[in-house]
């Protein structure tokens, strides 16, 4: 009959201090370039300007390109990282991810009421605009508020 072996204080600290240290390079390795959010701003503009043409074609299009292209930076992400993080997930990143959506509704609700409803030509690209500038800025929030969490300092 085997006993169940209980670990000294000094493995179970060493065991620990290798936990750390492997959460700390899962926190380095999960911070994407700059350019990263940027390129995902660009991409939600480019999307919802394209509703100001009031060409569904063209929409269309861009459409097909975004979700191409948000495809491509997935793929890209987990290649540079070796993981993929759902911005959905559970936990302190849920803050941001609510801001954006907020953010996301109010502007668009705004937008489109001034292209479609005033006639405004163009609110929609403005919108876009900020709209896309807002999740850039939201996206590199999440990232640090992520890292923050793998860290343990959160």
């Amino acid at each position: 009959m085997e006993r169940n072996a209980v670990p000294d204080r000094s493995t179970a600290e060493a065991e620990l201090a290798t936990l750390h240290a492997q959460r700390a390079a899962l926190a380095d390795r999960a911070v994407h370039p700059w350019w990263y959010d940027a390129l995902l701003g660009l991409l939600v503009f480019g999307l919802l300007a394209s509703y100001s043409a009031r060409n569904p074609w063209v929409t269309l299009g861009a459409l097909v390109l975004f979700l191409l292209a948000l495809r491509g930076m997935v793929a890209l992400y987990t290649r540079l990282t070796g993981l993929w993080v759902s911005g959905l997930r559970q936990g302190p990143t849920r803050r941001a991810t609510h801001v954006w959506f907020v953010l996301y509704a109010v502007v668009l609700a705004a937008a489109a009421a001034a292209e479609y409803l005033l006639d405004l030509r163009g609110a929609m690209v403005v919108g876009a605009a900020v709209i896309g500038v807002g999740l850039a800025l939201i996206s590199r929030w999440w990232t640090r508020i992520y890292v923050a969490e793998l860290r343990g300092e959160r």
